[in-house]
């Protein structure tokens, strides 16, 4: 039965400031497949290949079991707190209401340069996508493929969150079916059925396989994996303009994870066992990468057709993924002017709920990709790549410690758990060893950010040398850039907003847990507790 919240509960819903003008016209299929469409782009198809090259087949697959982990508890966190308080905001806006304001002024920016610089990222993937089908010599300009692709972003966006919706169910679908495809064609590529070569686990049994690199590898292969994994938390934010956050945000929370997890899973362990750590093909050595990894399958198989349907495939994920990106990206900056941590236009809605100021500055962000011009498209990608990581793992991190104290103020005004819209499993141990494996994740990445500078190799030294040292260096200082960008930028947000607004931290009797709180009709407690007959539920969940 739906649980009624005691005297505390308000009878008319109190809208935060954030939410006017919204529209709730995301339904449940949008929701589940939104969130998979916001994990299932670059992250998987593109830069699965430089895990495989950095840590191996086993430390890649084990990188991507730590890390679903670690996100399993997370989105339980998060299906919680966004099923009873819907924000736009999402976990960006809980701290202020548990904590401290200038938390959520230091997550809500720091969330909206992670959009900002993976927006870029994608668009950079789709000119590196796109280049598999030019020749060598090509001249074609590859700033074309972005803007192209920025241009219909704003025309999908400004139609409105309906159309946003049911364009990314289409696209998942799309998804969805070419991973299942690719399952079921690796299994009988590494099995010898296609392309005449039995690979079997081959690729587990050469030198320097399963784990590349050692526990070094293992750790360097985290943050890209995070990047892979980036995106799940969105559902937090779709929450605010679903139909009904009570039964669409848990049902999300709880199918979504299960299917990445096998698609993620399932994926490297193929990739792994066909392609070998050390396939040139993986990554170029000018940083410059020519095809993606589920291509490659196809390719050394021999079946050429199907690997230009395979790249073609991943050429649309990419889109989805970037429409997924500008969504979230409108909707902080929405967040953050409603809340008055930026200038107010931002947070002008149009009659389609669209924030379209946002859209406008969303747009030029996006804008940066166009350095592909300048610098080659894959080492534009991969620079990105490695700060939003860094970024994705703090969020991470501040969601399971928000989790922590929102119970912990729902406890001390006399509120039961069981009166909670939804109820995250395994807590508190889960959020406990989810934590410890955030912490441990974080610890590495600033380690090997600092281990090892590069040693200038002198006077007199050859040209090979010094490229080598050039080389070495720029990949020295990107590291630094994505381990500790992200800490730096948000102790700076943090405390000079307090510094500045005289914040304190909340008492746990005072947070607001009422209002944005979104409170269900009487259709939508009937749509919580209807029951399908058992056939149904089992089509439902096949599907």
């Amino acid at each position: 039965m739906y649980a009624v919240h005691r005297q505390h509960q308000v009878r008319n819903r109190v809208l935060a400031a954030e939410q006017e003008g919204l529209k709730r016209d995301l339904r449940l299929r949008h929701m589940i497949m939104i969130a998979i469409s916001g994990t299932i782009g670059t992250g998987l198809f593109l830069t699965s290949g430089i895990t495989i090259a950095t840590a191996g087949p086993g430390g890649a697959l084990l990188a991507y079991a730590v890390i679903g982990f670690w996100l399993v508890f997370v989105c339980q966190a998060i299906g919680e707190i966004a099923t009873l308080l819907p924000l736009p905001g999402a976990f960006n806006a809980w701290g202020g209401r548990v904590f401290d304001e200038a938390m959520s002024f230091q997550m809500s920016w720091m969330y909206f340069v992670n959009w900002a610089l993976t927006i870029p990222a994608e668009l950079s993937a789709s000119a590196v996508i796109v280049s598999f089908w030019l020749p060598d010599d090509s001249k074609f300009p590859v700033w074309v493929v972005p803007l192209l692709i920025i241009v219909a972003m704003v025309a999908i966006n400004l139609a409105g969150v309906k159309v946003y919706g049911e364009l990314e169910y289409w696209f998942s679908i799309l998804k969805i079916l070419t991973i299942i495809l690719f399952i079921v064609c690796g299994i009988l590529v590494d099995a010898g059925v296609l392309g005449g070569v039995k690979y079997g686990l081959t690729a587990w049994t050469i030198p320097g396989a399963p784990f590349n690199g050692g526990y070094l590898g293992f750790f360097t292969a985290l943050v890209s994996v995070g990047y892979a994994y980036g995106g799940t938390e969105m559902i937090a934010v779709t929450a605010a303009e679903s139909r009904n956050p009570h039964k669409h945000v848990p049902r999300a929370v709880n199918t979504v994870l299960i299917r990445i997890s096998v698609f993620y899973l399932i994926s490297v362990f193929l990739l792994g066992s066909i392609l070998s750590y050390n396939d040139p093909l993986l990554l170029n050595t000018d940083k410059s990468a020519a095809t993606a990894p589920f291509t490659i399958v196809f390719l050394k198989a021999g079946i050429h057709a199907a690997a230009n349907y395979m790249n073609a495939v991943i050429f649309t994920s990419v889109f989805s993924a970037i429409n997924s990106d500008f969504y979230i990206a409108t909707r902080t900056l929405l967040s953050l002017a409603r809340n008055g941590w930026a200038h107010p236009a931002l947070g002008w809605t149009n009659k389609r709920g669209v924030p379209y100021v946002a859209l406008g500055i969303v747009t030029a962000c996006s804008s940066l990709s166009l350095l592909t011009i300048f610098i080659g498209s894959g080492a534009v990608f991969i620079w990105l790549v490695s700060i939003i990581g860094s970024i994705i793992f703090q969020s991470w991190m501040l969601i399971l410690l928000l989790h922590f104290r929102f119970r912990y103020c729902w406890k001390s005004q006399g509120r039961a758990v069981k009166e909670l819209p939804y109820v995250s499993w395994g807590y508190p141990y889960g959020n406990i060893l989810a934590t410890g494996v955030g912490l441990v994740c974080i610890i590495s990445m600033f380690y090997l950010s600092i281990r090892n500078p590069p040693k200038y190799p002198g006077q007199g030294a050859s040209e090979g040398d010094l490229a080598a040292y050039r080389q070495a260096r720029d990949h020295y200082a990107q590291t630094i850039l994505g381990a500790w960008f992200p800490w730096v930028m948000s102790a700076i947000l943090f405390f000079s907003y307090k510094f500045v607004k005289k914040t304190k931290m909340i008492n746990a009797e005072d947070a607001d847990l009422d209002t944005g709180c979104f409170i269900p009709s009487e259709e939508d407690k009937k749509d919580i507790e209807a029951k399908s007959p058992f056939w149904k539920k089992a089509v439902k969940a096949i599907i």
